[in-house]
């Protein structure tokens, strides 16, 4: 009787310790179940925050343009110029989808790698008025495109200090807050250039 008490006994206990032990792995198993798909999904939400963010503006500028050339150690010399009217239209463009970033599963990290820089793109709808040709000296071909690109020069200085360029960098930081938002709601952490972003506010000091 003892002896058949003691063999249910033993039966009981490797039973108990079987289930305990499928029990100790089942969950193991969903919780990394549970991981992979949230990082699966992060990783989704991630890449679709990832988009082209583009600032627009127009520029209107007058120019004057003048081109002298003198023969016979300035004894003759000859003048054109024109009259410039210049409608430019301005892009700056963050393609965020060219971001790069690992995703650190066991440590529940997105780590952004690089933002990739502003893309300033300028189209100078030019109108020329009053072109008045020397008499030896006349505009051609050349002229036009020299004058278009110093035209276009002295825009892209202008607009790099320009109200265009702190509007495109708001634009940017929203979106990159929009990331923050997202790691914070899953409870994941998110790092760029070696600093943990802590709050949306972080990213504009690290930006500046």
């Amino acid at each position: 009787m003892i002896r058949r008490l003691k063999g249910i006994f033993i039966g009981v206990a490797v039973t108990l310790v079987i289930v305990l032990m499928y029990s100790y792995y089942s969950n193991r198993n969903s919780e990394q179940e549970r991981l992979t798909a949230q990082t699966a999904l992060i990783e989704k939400q991630v890449r679709n925050v990832s988009k082209l963010v583009v600032t627009e503006a127009t520029y209107a500028k007058v120019y004057t343009y003048e081109n002298t050339k003198s023969y016979g150690w300035d004894f003759y010399s000859s003048q054109k110029r024109a009259l410039i009217i210049s409608n430019a239209k301005v892009q700056i463009a963050y393609d965020l989808r060219k971001m790069n970033f690992q995703i650190e599963e066991n440590e529940k990290t997105i780590r952004i790698l690089n933002i990739p820089p502003p893309e300033i793109k300028i189209d100078p709808d030019l109108t020329y008025y009053n072109i008045d040709n020397g008499l030896t000296n006349r505009f051609e071909a050349k002229d036009f495109n020299k004058m278009k690109s110093q035209i276009t020069k002295d825009l892209r200085g202008k607009i790099s200090k320009s109200e265009i360029v702190n509007n495109a960098q708001n634009r940017l930081l929203s979106e990159l807050s929009q990331v923050y938002v997202l790691t914070e709601s899953f409870g994941w952490k998110l790092e760029y250039d070696g600093s943990t972003i802590d709050s949306s506010s972080d990213w504009t000091s690290i930006m500046d």
